[in-house]
């Protein structure tokens, strides 16, 4: 008997177009490993569809706020329904920046320096710099948002101010932090093991939603990545950490700097993405795991009280 699996996709956040895409690649590869699979959009009334349908077990492929923020896992333990990726609290966990990088920061992982900047702040923004001794360039962007949604690089004040209205109207904290340049260096944790480490050279300022997604922004993928190999056991293991850190389950990808042979976590993603310009499939593909048989492995991974 085929096993039945819901594949969540679309929901309510910015990055409800990828999700489409995600779900759908992911869910072509079940159906050829022999799963029966249905499309659930996350929005309206999903809840009571997915009670109708009563699934073994229910893909995540939601991007973004209430996908991977603990939101949609929370109602799946309610539901008791077996589901894929990181449970609720590492989810929130991952997706609030704030709460991670204070994870990071007390376990001696090296973030960017930053500090958090609320709406009725803003007035003091200058004097809030001078004391958390942060210089231009810097970084804005919302502590909750996936697919770089929101993030500018600021080189003045100028662009601070100009950039910040349009993040204020939508989100109450702004997360301000040191500009690290260097390398864009990007790891694949599966379960408990690091798969290995991508390099990427946009060519625009940085790895942002268009270079993601654009097959036009021709971001430039080195897998591996042109490490030593000290080097790069280093970063496997500091996404390994993070990982555990957070207690992340299934698949997750870490963000990292590399500057003056130093790396910088930026973040941990619990639901990334599974397009033909994702990384983690790339990353897998390069271990000799294929496309399919990572779905899969995610699949049977699934579970409630992760």
């Amino acid at each position: 008997m085929k096993k039945f699996v819901v594949v969540l996709i679309g929901g309510l956040s910015g990055e409800r177009q990828i999700s489409f895409l995600t779900g759908k690649a992911c869910a072509k590869a079940l159906k050829k490993k022999g799963f029966k699979v249905k499309y659930i959009d996350a929005k309206g009334h999903f809840v009571e569809k997915l009670k109708k349908l009563k699934p073994k077990i229910v893909f995540n492929a939601l991007h973004g706020r209430y996908g991977e923020d603990g939101f949609v896992q929370s109602i799946l333990e309610t539901l008791k329904i077996p589901y894929t990726h990181s449970g609720v609290l590492a989810s929130k966990l991952a997706m609030d920046k704030e709460l991670s990088r204070l994870v990071f920061k007390k376990n001696n992982m090296r973030v960017p320096n930053y500090f958090l900047l609320k709406n009725e702040q803003k007035k003091f923004f200058n004097k809030k710099m001078k004391n958390k001794k942060i210089k231009f360039p810097i970084v804005i962007k919302p502590i909750n948002e996936g697919s770089s949604l929101g993030v500018y690089i600021c080189k003045n004040n100028e662009q601070f101010i100009k950039n910040y209205k349009k993040l204020e109207k939508n989100y109450d904290k702004i997360l301000i932090e040191k500009y690290i340049p260097g390398r864009e260096i990007q790891v694949a944790v599966m379960g408990r093991k690091a798969l290995g480490a991508i390099e990427l050279i946009p060519k625009r300022k940085f790895y942002d939603y268009k270079a993601k997604y654009s097959t036009k922004a021709k971001t430039k993928h080195i897998m591996p990545a042109e490490l030593t190999k000290r080097k790069y056991k280093e970063v496997l293991d500091q996404a390994k950490k993070a990982h555990k850190l957070l207690g992340c389950r299934g698949i997750t990808r870490s963000d990292f700097r590399f500057y003056k042979n130093k790396f910088y976590l930026l973040e941990v993603n619990t639901q990334p993405g599974m397009t033909k310009l994702s990384l983690v499939p790339e990353i897998a593909q390069y271990r000799g795991i294929k496309f399919e048989d990572l779905v899969v492995w995610m699949t049977k991974d699934a579970s409630t009280n992760r």
